[in-house]
């Protein structure tokens, strides 16, 4: 069990390096939809999908690929070496370029060119630290890493809170002071990309030793094996942005332009409430890829894979149900505006999309064993199909399968596809023993309840409550032997 308690550790630190920036970026949620007309908050939604795309494209695989890497060649440092020297260039290569081209940019997504601007910084400092994270997390090293990202959020949320509530008021009092210099009206959304810029430029900072310490050496013949492994990684990377984040922007492109930046709004806004299952599939994810890795050539490898995915999707279910069961409370928390309410009834769908999502990074872990990331990567470009045709289609229709809804129906279809899709192709390329009748009971069980409790008995606690410990009994039934010997071994 010392696996599986080394996987849950780093798992819980990375969670927390995950789940306490999430906590403190929850706060931005009601400062934005209390302070930012629907329109505007809209648009700062597809400023950063945008972002995802070029985020997605600035690392082409890198990170994957280093991981793949470091732990299959004996010489490390060459592997950490040739992996920071082109990630480096490559972002200075975009830098030069967009800076150059911002203003045709600006005019092709529709967008303010001082906000091109801020978002290219951002990119560029974000991509610089890619190698350094990851260097964090192959030398295991998850404390130190989850100090640098709950300081970027942290610095990003008190920047923001700053610049939109206290230094108005500041100015508005002392308007011959200083801070009158730095105060411009109507500059919200400037504003919320000066923080971003800010935390990711102090996150740079931070990790700017490992540049100044590099020997900058690069293995030709090492490059290209990482690039062949790494592009396919970028092909599902974008299918994958395609999949998180084309919904915005086509919503804002295929909806009536009067009112299609206030839907991308409150999409977006309710939306987030999906992120607690977000949060638990990062942070799982951060922990399981090196595990994945570092245990590949154990000889009960494929059983201790499907153990860890039932439990996975055991824990899943459990926080599916919670989360749609208590829904309408927390909206109250994080969306105090009522009139972002009516976007709710996409939170079921967008929850279990993730679900799919994390149960797909569960099953995808075969084809990265067998250094076939393109298989990957034919499953990512179904699952972009996927959306963008249901997103094309749904989007422009009026009723209730039409608009954002119509997004959220093609979310859950694209991930839904790639998670059987996955399953499918690995029961004969890498066969892993997964115990599919509980793992589907559970599975059911879940999303049952949570039709019953949200489209049937919603708010009704009376019913709500009562489904999540007779869910929890299931659980306990099924898995007591375990239970019991885990118990036996502790003691």
């Amino acid at each position: 069990m010392s696996i599986y308690k080394n996987l849950f550790k780093q798992t819980m630190i990375y969670g927390l390096a995950t789940v306490l920036p999430r906590m403190f970026s929850f706060i931005l949620v009601p400062l934005y939809t209390d302070l930012l007309p629907k329109a505007e908050y809209g648009q700062i939604t597809v400023i950063f999908a945008y972002m995802i795309f070029f985020n997605v494209i600035l690392a082409y695989g890198m990170e994957t690929s280093f991981f793949r890497f470091y732990n299959k060649e004996d010489d490390k440092k060459k592997v950490i070496e040739t992996s920071m020297v082109t990630i480096f260039w490559t972002t200075i290569l975009f830098l030069a370029g967009a800076l150059t081209f911002r203003n045709d940019i600006a005019k092709f997504i529709e967008i303010d060119v001082q906000y091109v601007t801020y978002s290219i910084w951002i990119l560029v400092l974000d991509a610089l630290v890619i190698i350094p994270f990851s260097k964090l997390r192959a030398i295991q090293r998850p404390s130190f890493y989850a100090f640098l990202k709950i300081s970027n959020v942290v610095v990003n949320l008190s920047l923001n809170v700053f610049f939109l509530v206290y230094l108005p008021k500041i100015v508005a009092s002392q308007p011959s002071g200083f801070l009158s210099s730095i105060y411009f009206e109507n500059f919200q959304i400037g504003y919320v990309f000066i923080s971003n810029v800010i935390a990711s430029l102090l996150t740079f900072v931070l990790l700017s030793k490992d540049y100044f310490t590099l020997n900058w050496k690069f293995d030709v013949q090492l490059w290209k094996q990482m690039m062949k492994y790494g592009m396919p990684i970028l092909v599902s990377g974008v299918a994958f942005a395609i999949n998180e984040q084309f919904d915005k922007i086509l919503l804002q492109k295929l909806l009536p332009p009067n009112i299609a930046e206030a839907e991308v709004g409150v999409y977006s806004a309710c939306y987030k409430l999906g992120l607690f299952m977000v949060l638990f599939r990062t942070a799982y994810t951060l922990g399981i890829e090196p595990f994945f890795f570092s245990h590949a050539k154990n000889e009960n490898a494929p059983q201790t894979y499907a153990t860890i995915t039932k439990y996975f999707v055991i824990f899943g279910s459990f926080i599916m149900l919670n989360v749609i069961v208590f829904a309408d409370l927390f909206k109250q928390l994080m969306i105090r505006d009522a009139s972002y309410w009516e976007a709710m009834k996409v939170v079921p769908l967008i929850i279990l999309a993730n679900f799919f999502l994390g149960i797909y990074t569960n099953l995808s872990v075969w084809y990265k064993l067998i250094d076939k990331t393109y298989i990957g990567a034919l499953i990512s470009l179904v699952g972009a199909a996927v959306t963008l045709v249901l997103n094309f289609w749904l989007i422009p229709k009026t009723g209730y399968f039409g608009g954002y809804y119509g997004s959220a129906i093609a979310t859950i279809a694209a991930y839904g596809s790639m998670m059987f899709l996955s399953y499918y192709l690995g029961k004969k390329q890498y066969p892993i023993p997964y115990e599919m009748k509980k793992i589907g009971l559970y599975l059911m069980l879940s999303v049952a309840f949570s039709i019953v409790s949200f489209y049937f008995f919603r708010e009704n606690y009376l019913v709500g409550i009562p489904l999540i410990l007779i869910f929890l009994y299931f659980i306990y039934y099924n898995e007591k032997e375990t239970l019991a010997t885990i118990v036996k071994r502790k003691k």
